[in-house]
């Protein structure tokens, strides 16, 4: 009896370690997949390309009375805020929605709370910055300033949201959303053009991560977009 129990105490143990080295391979594999990165000179040939189709420019929800322009469709995507700027348009901010429409009035909330910086639109129409009130963190411990300024703040939001001409493209996936939004601003503001200066920083933005393949996006619209490139990797 002693040796058919030192038999199957063997074979046992053979067994266990030749599941731990299974378990050891297939481990090693997972990990070699989650590190995977991109190589630009290995994979470039991989790198998809995709053309983007912009329309507009559209009103702002509830000034298409006011500027003639029809109203944004109601779509998941990437929408650019602009100005009217020399031949074209030029990108004040671009963002990322699951709904244009319902983000669009929650935008519209906070700039009418004095959540948003709002600039003088003469200036911003040449390509300059100048502000008349400055939100985010500043407005948030400004907001006697604003309570005193009130009238004079809401009536430059409504010429900036009346003068915003609005862009927008259709993309199904969040995730390609988010990399589109975050190169299209890092474009500008790593741009040395001097209307580079006009878009607002301090954004949260989500841009590709070295483990994501790229993907070279091919803007096609209508008209000229300052700050939108005919070509971008996202």
């Amino acid at each position: 009896m002693w040796f058919i129990s030192g038999c199957v105490t063997k074979r046992t143990n053979v067994f266990i370690l030749l599941w731990q080295s299974l378990q050891d391979a297939l481990h090693k594999q997972d990990n070699s997949e989650k590190m995977w990165s991109f190589n630009r000179q290995r994979d470039a040939s991989k790198i998809e390309i995709k053309e983007i189709q912009w329309q507009g420019p559209f009103s702002w929800t509830g000034y298409e009375n006011q500027n003639n322009l029809d109203q944004i469709p109601d779509i998941e995507g990437v929408y650019l805020w602009t100005f009217q700027y020399n031949d074209g348009f030029l990108v004040y901010a671009a963002g990322v929605t699951n709904s244009t429409k319902k983000r669009f009035k929650s935008h519209t909330k906070n700039y009418k709370r004095g959540k948003y910086t709002v600039l003088d639109v003469s200036y911003a129409e040449k390509g300059e910055r100048e502000e008349i009130w400055h939100g985010w963190k500043y407005a948030k411990t400004h907001q006697e300033e604003f309570h005193d300024r009130k009238e004079e703040i809401l009536k430059a939001v409504d010429e900036q949201l009346k003068s915003f001409r609005i862009f927008v493209a259709q993309i199904s996936d969040k995730r390609t959303r988010e990399r589109f939004e975050a190169a299209i601003m890092h474009n500008i503001y790593y741009s040395k053009e001097p209307w580079s200066e006009l878009a607002d920083r301090g954004m949260s933005l989500k841009e590709r991560y070295n483990a994501e393949m790229p993907i070279e996006t091919r803007n096609i619209c209508r008209y000229k977009i300052y700050g939108l490139p005919e070509t971008l990797e996202i």
